[in-house]
């Protein structure tokens, strides 16, 4: 019988499809005030002030009530700061003001896979893959919901998806070792996170599920 033991499982999260969109706009000249309270917005994000970020994303929608940027943006901070309600309702805001924002539609399933929503964070990540096929951290969010549904096989076939798409892309291997792991493939699921190592070799999740892994083997 399979010993229950505890492996780090890492789902990328939203600020990854916030940082774009400030990179973005940086890349333009003149931007509007509302754009500018933005990036101030993802700086103080990155800096881990949730409370001045929320502050910028508010301000850049005061500025301009159709920025589903910032609507989105400050579903997220809702989001870290727990209230997943207001969360999702920033996310689906952004997405009335933009059906063709597709870093809405993840930042959303992340939301509802945090709340174990998995079906609606499949659809959503659905959407943002028929709107950008391209985008690995769509791929791996769904193949996250996947794993939440127990359904190993479609979890492995989208973390894999997201590695060929972004073959860095720690979390995918970390979510297609667990995976493999739960089937049963353990020699996969360590080769993954051999992998993992390879990328930042500092991991310590990653490190940490190869021994125990290796000790439960013996």
């Amino acid at each position: 019988m399979k010993k229950n033991v505890c492996l780090f499982f890492l789902i990328a999260v939203g600020v990854l499809a916030i940082l774009s969109s400030g990179t973005i706009a940086s890349a333009q000249a003149g931007l509007t005030a509302a754009e500018m309270a933005l990036e101030r917005g993802n700086g103080f994000l990155l800096s881990g002030d949730l409370d001045r970020a929320l502050a910028e994303y508010t301000q850049a929608i005061t500025l301009d009530p159709n920025f589903a940027m910032a609507y989105s943006n400050r579903g997220i901070i809702y989001g870290f700061k727990g209230d997943h309600n207001r969360a999702i309702a920033e996310h689906t805001h952004a997405i009335r003001l933009d059906p063709a924002y597709f870093r809405a539609y993840i930042n959303r399933a992340y939301t509802y896979i945090e709340i174990g929503d998995y079906d609606r964070a499949i659809a959503d990540c659905n959407l943002a893959i028929r709107l950008d096929p391209n985008n690995a951290q769509a791929y791996h969010n769904r193949g996250s919901a996947y794993m939440g549904k127990n359904d190993y096989d479609q979890a492995i076939t989208d973390s894999t998806q997201a590695i060929r798409l972004n073959p860095n892309y720690v979390e995918a291997y970390m979510c297609r070792a667990l995976a493999y792991y739960n089937k049963g493939d353990s020699g996969r699921a360590i080769a993954d996170w051999e992998a993992v190592l390879r990328i930042d070799p500092n991991h310590a999740g990653a490190r940490q599920n190869i021994e125990i892994v290796q000790e439960l083997a013996r």
